[in-house]
């Protein structure tokens, strides 16, 4: 697995931007230089994250959203494991 993070990625399985394998690993958002812990997707060239708001849900079961403007720093939570 590569240490580079993807330009975009999303924590919704039915996206093509969710990496199983990614989001395993830990992945932690710094939005505008504060931690976000509720981010469902992000995309660094665009700068823009989606958090959910709350516990509402849309029709479909999926969590309300709201898309934010400013710059986005991707980052794992851990070091990989050598060997």
């Amino acid at each position: 697995m590569s240490d580079t993070l993807p330009d975009r990625l999303a924590v919704n399985p039915n996206s093509p931007f969710y990496d199983e394998k990614l989001l395993e690993r830990g992945i932690g958002i710094r939005f505008k230089g504060v931690e976000k812990t509720n981010v469902e997707e992000y995309c660094v060239s665009e700068g823009w994250v989606r958090l959910s708001a709350g516990k509402t849900l849309d029709r479909a079961g999926n969590p309300m959203t709201v898309k934010l403007k400013g710059p986005v720093e991707p980052y794992f939570r851990d070091e990989p494991a050598e060997g």
